[in-house]
């Protein structure tokens, strides 16, 4: 029997094997299946194995994200709990900053290593463990106790996203070809937003009562997420890879810092993007504002979360279209979209017009600011690529994520107003200085080819 079981297994794996085959070939097209470009010769056997595990550890990233998220589920969830808005404005900048932040030091230490998907399991264990940290305080602190715990486990998940982020890019380069990157990451982010549109569904309409114990069972289930993730990315095939350039990045980068006095474009560009912070700091307030109207439940909650899943699927082709004609003139109509938007949900909660319709109204004003906060993002990634050359795109890229994560953390103090006049100030406040940021990038000079070239 031991002997039968010898000659089995071989052929066991071989029609596993062939199995990921074939589906790789449906995924990426039969003629392409076996192309093998800017990746290892030893790693193009595995490239099929590879897509998948890199696929579903991906996803659940990104499922997990989103149900922990930073401006969606925890200012809801803090509302329910009494934490003071102050907390509220520090959620979206921690999440932030602590994954720009920290890069310059983690791209060093991960080019110094021959095999870097150790320190993409790091991130997920870091990850895990915090999201399950998250789900213990839901159900046992309220109040500034919770807003401390929470803040606290926020800054463990946003580093550890911060080593995945890193060390994801250079384990994908290693192991799958560029002409199937982008079907891969697409189609992990269309899968991701399917669950996400799915589990707002189900809060929107099977959820009674917005009990803490059904965002314990949420974050739970993130942090289940990211075990599962590691488990599978942890099969991935890598190839000792080169480890040339390391440990010299956070000195080149204190040096780099000087780019924002000898180039004047890119001084113009980072108080741009500075002042368009005001579009990314908004969305957690319009959270609390649509649940103090909401009438009970996790109704508001379900509609916001398939609000979101659906502005950022269908806004971004017609963004990516408008950027490659003007990324200036994104980020300008995008600022002012969210600056025309923000006016509502003050009058809303002011004129007590009951805008939330039991927590469905307030989900159009969040769609259009989410959709809104999309054409901020395409836009200024856009325009740092159309300005700077080779020579100085990487260090453009490094100084400008760097500077706006501290501004980010200096912004979350927003939240101060938001405890002395309430949530909907916090939103007309930060309407106000997107029109400012509108007004400002208007000014840039164009950069973008459709626009250079008339």
């Amino acid at each position: 029997m031991t002997g039968n079981s010898r000659h089995r297994a071989p052929d066991a794996a071989d029609d596993r094997n062939e199995r990921v085959e074939n589906l790789y070939a449906r995924i990426v097209g039969d003629e392409d299946a076996r192309v093998c470009k800017d990746i290892p010769d030893a790693a193009c056997n595995d490239q099929p194995f590879n897509f998948f595990a890199y696929l579903g550890s991906n996803a659940l990233g990104k499922i997990a994200d989103e149900i922990a998220s930073a401006k969606l589920l925890i200012p809801w969830l803090f509302g329910t709990l009494g934490v003071p808005a102050t907390f509220t404005g520090f959620l979206v900048p921690i999440r932030e900053a602590g994954v720009l932040i920290p890069q310059l030091v983690v791209a060093a230490l991960v080019r110094a290593m021959p095999v870097r998907k150790g320190v993409w399991l790091l991130g997920a264990a870091l990850s895990a463990t915090a999201l399950l940290g998250m789900a213990v305080a839901a159900a046992t602190v309220e109040g500034m106790a919770a807003g401390f715990a929470i803040l606290g486990l926020l800054v463990v998940y946003s580093l550890a996203r911060g080593l995945c982020s890193v060390s994801a890019k250079d384990v994908l380069g290693k192991t799958i070809s560029k002409s199937r990157r982008g079907r891969l990451m697409g189609l992990s982010a269309s899968i991701s937003g399917l669950v996400v549109l799915t589990i707002g569904i189900w809060l929107a309409a099977f959820t009674s009562s917005g009990t803490v114990a059904t965002f314990s069972i949420l974050f739970a289930a993130a942090g289940v997420c990211w075990i599962v993730a590691a488990l599978v990315f942890g099969a991935i095939r890598e190839q000792p890879g080169a480890t040339e350039g390391g440990g010299n990045a956070l000195a080149v980068a204190v040096q780099q810092l000087g780019l924002l006095r000898t180039e004047p474009g890119f001084r113009r560009y980072v108080v741009a993007r500075a002042l368009l912070l005001s579009v990314a700091l908004a969305p957690p307030f319009y959270v609390l504002v649509a649940q103090q109207q909401a009438d009970s439940g996790l109704l508001g909650l379900g509609t916001l979360i398939v609000a979101n899943g659906l502005a950022t699927s269908l806004s971004a082709p017609v963004w990516g279209y408008l950027g490659d004609w003007s990324s200036k003139k994104v980020m300008a109509s995008a600022a002012a979209g969210a600056g025309i938007v923000g006016v509502l949900p003050a009058l809303a909660a002011w004129q007590d017009w009951g805008l939330s319709g039991g927590g469905l109204g307030m989900a159009p004003l969040f769609f259009v600011v989410t959709v809104m906060h999309g054409g901020v993002r395409l836009g200024r990634k856009v325009y740092l690529v159309d300005m700077s050359d080779d020579r100085h795109r990487a260090a453009f890229v490094a100084v400008s994520n760097t500077a706006i994560g501290v501004l980010m953390l200096v912004g979350g103090l927003v939240g101060l107003v938001g405890d002395w006049l309430g949530p909907a100030a916090v939103i007309l406040a930060l309407a106000a200085v997107s029109f400012v940021a509108a007004a400002y990038a208007m000014r840039l000079p164009d950069v973008s080819g459709s626009a250079q070239s008339r």
